[in-house]
């Protein structure tokens, strides 16, 4: 532990702060860290107190969580004088590899070229330290690798001390060499021997300060950018694993149906290709030679289903049971003399699918399973699959494999689980990938949900303000929940709170003077396969709430942003609305129908603020493009970002820019129709994400200044605000409060519904004539 009470850099208190860590014995040096916590104080504010999750946040209780196994995270310098770092988080297209890789460098003096970041597998006595979510790997990793790196560089100068004659003080260290006064110099790989230890030593080391930093705030490529772009880069599928053929899996047309009986599997197995068929609990899975073979076979399969929980369900349904869930307002209807907003607004399920297929490699033998795929919580995945198979969880090795995208997704291991299955059925290791079609029908979905509004005002202030979110239920047990479990202690609520309750609670923020202030979840329905999708319940919660802010506004004949800014209690939310504000040139003279909308939202550890200009003129709702769905746009985006010491400005944007185009999406067009049991969405071509040509032409990211020596989270947080931001604009163009979302959900679908059986569609032969 540091020696002194940790303070933020940039407030009061020591400018340099001392950790302990550790070197590790072996024969070359490697280091690791224990882990220190900074503290803030949570001064109450009249007249609305400090909610729970500004006391203690979802991501402190991740970074709590972590901390008694940080120093189990370690930094190891090879004789060739290049540095290994093992990183116990997924690495999905968020760029974490390339922020670690800064953060190391900048401590340990050595060229970001000469650093080696992988994904480290499933290792059981990290515990709560490898898992990936809540926007937590930097703001929980940036003390341990930088402390393990640091004392590396110090063992390495105290070894060079004795190579060169001179004291530690005397010695430079940069590009991974150590040079002294009289010209001298030795390599790190030169060291890296003389540095190691026979027993591990606790240590002390100083990291450097802010002013110091030659790396850690400056813009940075990708460092895998070009492995990306020239298709070199690993995923999952391009793994070469010995006799891991195709896998494909043929599911039942009702969502969570089971499979009863493959009446033709006689003629399958005598396809082309074809190597075995076997029943598993979520449909009925075949080998082949080729992920062609695969989708041939399940094309005549004549499968018998049972129609699962769900048969004969829709979303009229679905939504009547979430409204009987609701539960009541605290505040009176008609309370005396004051006045009275209420509003209630529905979401519609969504996929949070990412572009990479769900997919997993699995080799499972009588006495040990290996596994190979894209996990954020392999320790659970592990866990599960020993489970599933009778297996000591030491007999099952999980590799951690790169991910194209996760929004939250590949917290679960459905496909990992399946895949070992498959394997122990057939005897035979397997290469499953998911069909496209079969993600927004069998896989996870962010919950249908209704989120109800009541603020109270008098005499131009806001008195209250009431939240109440019914949602079906989200499933956290990919090992959030169990971080909940063991951290429980620590929590700043009480009572019988479920684990979706205390996330909730621990996440959502009403970052206003607005009197007496509550926000509560209430769930229903475990029938669906749910996910915790980017951002969790913040995007839905934030909309309700700046959509109900602007009704206030508009009462009380006040400025949007005047409004916000009168009763907003951070000043760093004021800053970030001022900028966006400012660049947006808020107010400017607009055509009829065109308006602007501008949101707040405040969460991990910073705070965010969105402008936008929508166009929702007939000219440009009618538009048309050729198999695309149009409707009103985006044509102006202004997002600040507060996210505190930032890493890597190049990947801040990029994960802003990213979030822009999810709230766009979530606000306009993103849905999944239920209707007898199934979802009518099957891929990316009826599920309508934001297309290039409902992107902003004008879209500008602006990361704000701050003095805080900690990182914020980031890969989260541009959805909440964007996605607000964009349904005040269209409150305001249209000149009235939506209350669905997306706003196209109840129109005439603009898609054709695949077939539901067999569960898969023809592979295409005609991808030129889509061109443009």
């Amino acid at each position: 532990m540091s020696d002194h009470r940790p303070t933020v850099e940039g407030t009061a208190g020591p400018s340099r702060r001392t950790f302990m860590g550790y070197v590790i014995a072996g024969a070359t040096l490697a280091t690791g860290a224990e882990m220190t916590l900074g503290t803030e104080r949570a001064d109450a504010v009249v007249p609305t107190p400090p909610g729970p999750a500004e006391i203690l946040d979802l991501n402190d209780l991740l970074t709590l969580a972590a901390a008694p196994t940080a120093n189990l995270i370690t930094v190891s310098i090879g004789t060739d004088g290049r540095a290994s770092f093992a990183l116990p988080r997924a690495e999905v297209g968020q760029g974490i590899i390339t922020s670690t890789t800064m953060m190391i460098a900048e401590e340990l003096e050595l060229p970001m070229d000469r650093i080696d970041v992988t994904l480290a597998p499933a290792r059981p006595e990290l515990m709560f330290n490898q898992l990936t979510g809540g926007s937590n790997t930097t703001i929980s990793t940036y003390t341990p690798i930088r402390v393990a790196a640091a004392l590396a560089k110090q063992q390495l100068l105290e070894a060079a001390a004795i190579v060169l004659g001179d004291s530690v003080d005397a010695l430079v260290a940069k590009a991974g060499v150590v040079t002294g006064p009289s010209g001298q110099s030795v390599g790190y790989g030169d060291l890296t021997v003389k540095a190691a230890v026979s027993d591990t030593l606790r240590a002390r080391v100083t990291l450097k300060t802010r002013t110091e930093h030659a790396v850690i705030g400056t813009p940075q490529g990708r460092t895998d950018a070009r492995d990306a772009v020239t298709g070199a880069k690993k995923f999952a599928m391009d793994l070469d694993v010995a006799d891991a053929l195709p896998t494909m899996v043929a599911r039942p047309p009702t969502h969570n149906g089971e499979p009863v009986l493959l009446r033709n599997r006689a003629e399958v197995l005598e396809m082309p290709g074809v190597t075995d068929v076997a029943k598993i609990p979520t449909g009925i899975a075949v080998r082949a030679r080729t992920f062609g073979q695969c989708i041939d076979a399940i094309r005549v399969m004549d499968i018998e289903w049972t129609g699962g929980p769900l048969a004969g369900e829709s979303d009229e349904t679905i939504l009547a049971k979430v409204k009987r869930a609701e539960v009541p307002m605290i505040v009176p209807k008609v309370p005396l003399l004051a006045q009275q907003v209420d509003a209630e607004f529905t979401f519609r399920f969504r996929s949070n699918s990412s572009l990479e297929p769900n997919c997993a490699i699995a080799d499972v033998r009588a006495d040990s399973a290996e596994i190979w795929g894209s996990m954020k919580s392999p320790v659970v995945a592990q866990e599960e699959i020993a489970v599933e198979l009778g297996l000591p969880v030491s007999k099952v090795r999980v590799h951690v494999t790169e991910g194209g995208g996760s929004f939250g997704r590949k917290l679960f291991h459905d496909a990992a689980l399946e895949a070992a299955r498959i394997s122990r059925t057939m005897g035979k290791p397997v290469r499953l990938m998911w069909h496209r079609v079969d993600e927004p029908r069998q896989g996870r979905l962010h919950p249908l949900a209704t989120s109800r509004v009541r603020a109270t005002h008098l005499l131009g202030e806001v008195l209250s303000f009431e939240q109440r979110h019914t949602s079906v239920q989200t499933d956290f047990g990919h090992g959030l929940g169990e971080i909940i479990t063991a951290q429980a202690a620590k929590l700043p609520v009480g009572g019988n709170l479920t684990f979706a309750q205390t996330i909730f609670t621990l996440t959502q923020e009403v970052p206003y003077n607005f009197g007496a202030v509550t926000q509560l979840l209430s769930e229903t329905d475990d029938r669906f396969n749910t996910g915790s999708m980017r951002n969790i319940y913040s995007p839905d919660v934030r909309v309700a709430s700046e959509l109900v802010i602007d009704e206030l506004a508009r009462r009380m004949r006040k400025d949007p942003v005047a409004f916000r800014r009168k009763f907003l209690r951070s000043g760093a939310a004021r800053a970030a609305l001022d900028k966006v504000a400012e660049v947006g040139e808020w107010g400017r003279d607009l055509p009829k129908g065109v308006a602007q909308g501008v949101a707040i939202h405040k969460e991990y550890k910073g705070v965010t603020a969105c402008l936008v200009e929508i166009d929702t003129r007939p000219e440009t709702v009618g538009r048309t493009v050729r198999n695309g769905v149009t409707g009103p746009r985006v044509t102006k985006a202004v997002f600040a970002v507060d996210a505190g010491l930032v890493i890597n400005p190049t990947g801040l944007e990029a994960q802003m820019l990213g979030g822009v185009m999810d709230g766009i999406a979530l606000a306009l067009t993103s849905s999944c129709h239920f209707e007898e049991g199934h979802f009518l969405e099957a891929s990316w071509d009826n599920y309508f994400y934001t297309r290039q040509w409902n992107v902003p032409p004008e879209l500008t990211v602006e990361i704000m200044p701050s003095d805080s020596g900690q990182p914020g989270g980031a890969g989260e947080a541009g959805v909440a605000a964007s996605f607000a931001a964009v349904a005040c604009a269209y409150a305001r163009a249209t000149g009235r409060m939506p209350t669905e979302f997306p706003i196209n959900h109840a129109d005439e679908l603009a898609f054709e519904p695949k077939p539901f059986t067999p569960s898969v569609v023809q592979s295409p032969t005609d991808g030129l004539d889509h061109t443009y």
